[in-house]
């Protein structure tokens, strides 16, 4: 396969996607992820925020995270989509029409995907409307192909619910039911439920793909716990589905580095000039304590300025004296500037996080690893972010940000503690209270006038974990082969 393509004018992937290096298996492995424009339930749903990330941007850095695949790819018939899925990092399939019809089903797509790239050996299909999936969940389940030399696996969730037969309306038929005696009706602790796909990934192989199937031959499943199991199908799932990937979704690899520009994120972008030439601007103090919160946990911020902003040498020193955090004016060239300061860190861009507001950011909203905008911002610039914040620049939404990296740290550092690396699964309950700003409030002699409102709710609901307890992700498998064919509905 050949290395991730990028957008113009991006520079390249400084670390390229491999296969982990204990994996005994030297198939290649690709991730597949379709995304087709034409949704019905939901107008381009793929691409569509859920708590600030493109939905499929919550799939996408699961599976490029993972460290399992060859290489990660998208699916698709539209340019935004296609243009999305470059920011985070994966190739892009652009699909013939023959495939990207309303009746064409998935395997119609991956089998086009297959004859296009005939050095590919084992297929993860992964579904995007699934955001509450994990690096471990794919990791255990492709065990299964590369250790056991299974032909094929995919994700089912338990579920206790009891059936009954459907009678059409008008018939004299009687409803009977089908997997419960009525005079016996267990309790829900005293019956193991039944198993159901939950559709979040179906890996095989190509050749069994060629065979038209993405399920047989030597067949496994893995058992993923309900709390991950989410999937969106229509708008009413949407507002639950943002509850739980809040809770339950990966939040990404740890960020160690932060860079913020000051106009237009930090303050609304506005400048104050007095008759005797002094410039002020107002920075709220909640974001400054979001950027202190970052700091305690062991995340660098630096302050970004430009030549085009009105802010004096003098201006600049108060600000990194008086907030305690580095400012650097960036040049005509800013990638030299914030290149030089990752480098002297030993830094790559997946351990960045960028604050920016304008097309002018694209470029870094794109490479960073976890990247915010505030609301309002323009189109492209909000495209490229991998968040997008509910609060404004200069009020509250750099402190929303920040409480989004924390709480993505907190997520890392709890799973790596739990030992999720070698499997096991465990909830974490490390959530990021958003507390009362304890930044001092007043006028400043240098002119940096401090907003002292305590009003503004950074916006971001809190996790717990309250309804599920820590759970390990299941494997089994099928006895028997199948013959049977897949054809699941079009993504």
């Amino acid at each position: 396969m050949s290395a991730p393509k990028r957008p113009p004018s991006e520079e390249p992937a400084e670390i390229p996607m491999k296969k982990m290096n204990d994996m005994k298996d030297k198939r290649n492995v690709v991730a597949l992820i379709l995304a087709r424009g034409g949704s019905k339930g939901i107008p381009l749903k793929n691409i569509k925020k859920l708590a600030g990330v493109p939905l499929i941007g919550w799939v996408l850095r699961a599976a490029i995270d993972s460290g399992l695949f060859d290489s990660v790819w998208v699916s698709t018939d539209h340019a935004e989509i296609e243009k999305i899925a470059k920011s985070f990092g994966a190739e892009v399939h652009i699909r013939s029409p023959e495939v990207s019809k309303d009746s064409s089903t998935s395997l119609e797509t991956i089998q086009e995907f297959v004859e296009l790239n005939p050095g590919v050996d084992v297929v993860c299909n992964i579904q995007a409307t699934s955001p509450c999936l994990h690096p471990f969940h794919l990791r255990d389940a492709l065990k299964f192909i590369t250790e056991d030399r299974y032909d094929s696996v995919f994700s089912v969730v338990r579920r206790h619910q009891f059936r009954w037969k459907e009678v059409k309306q008008g018939s004299c038929e009687e409803t009977k039911p089908l997997n419960l005696d009525p005079k016996k009706r267990p309790r829900r602790q005293d019956w193991d439920g039944e198993l159901c796909e939950n559709g979040s990934f179906y890996f095989a192989t190509t050749s069994l793909i060629r065979e038209g199937q993405l399920q047989g031959g030597k067949m496994a499943y893995y058992e993923m716990q309900p709390q991950y199991s989410v999937d969106i199908d229509i708008d009413i799932d949407w507002p639950v589905a943002e509850q739980r990937v809040l809770r339950y979704g990966y939040f990404g690899k740890v960020m160690r580095l932060m860079f913020c520009k000051v106009s237009g994120c930090l303050t609304d972008g506005r400048f104050n000039f007095s008759a005797s030439g002094k410039t002020s601007v107002s920075i709220h103090s909640r974001d400054i304590e979001g950027l202190r919160r970052l700091q305690k946990e062991g995340v660098t911020v630096f302050l970004l300025t430009c030549s085009q902003d009105p802010i004096g040498p003098a201006l600049v020193k108060k600000l990194s004296e008086k907030m305690g955090f580095e400012v650097l004016k960036v040049g005509e060239n800013p990638l030299v500037d914030l290149r030089s300061i990752m480098k002297e860190r030993g830094l790559k861009w997946n351990d960045v996080a960028y604050m920016g507001n304008d097309e002018a950011d694209v470029i870094w909203l794109n490479l960073s690893g976890l990247s915010g905008v505030p609301v309002g911002a323009p189109v492209d610039a909000a495209n490229a972010a991998k968040y997008s914040c509910q609060q404004a620049a200069g009020m509250g939404a750099v402190r929303e940000f920040s409480e989004y990296i924390i709480r993505k740290k907190r997520e890392a550092e709890s799973h790596q503690a739990a030992g999720i690396d070698s499997g096991n699964a465990t909830a974490s309950s490390n959530a990021i209270e958003p507390g009362n700003a304890t930044a001092s409030s007043g006028s400043i002699d240098s002119g940096i006038e401090m907003a002292s409102s305590n009003d503004i709710d950074p916006g971001n609901p809190s996790a717990s974990l309250n309804d599920f307890g820590s759970g390990n992700g299941i494997r089994g498998c099928f006895p028997r082969h199948s013959k049977k064919k897949g054809n699941s509905s079009q993504c």
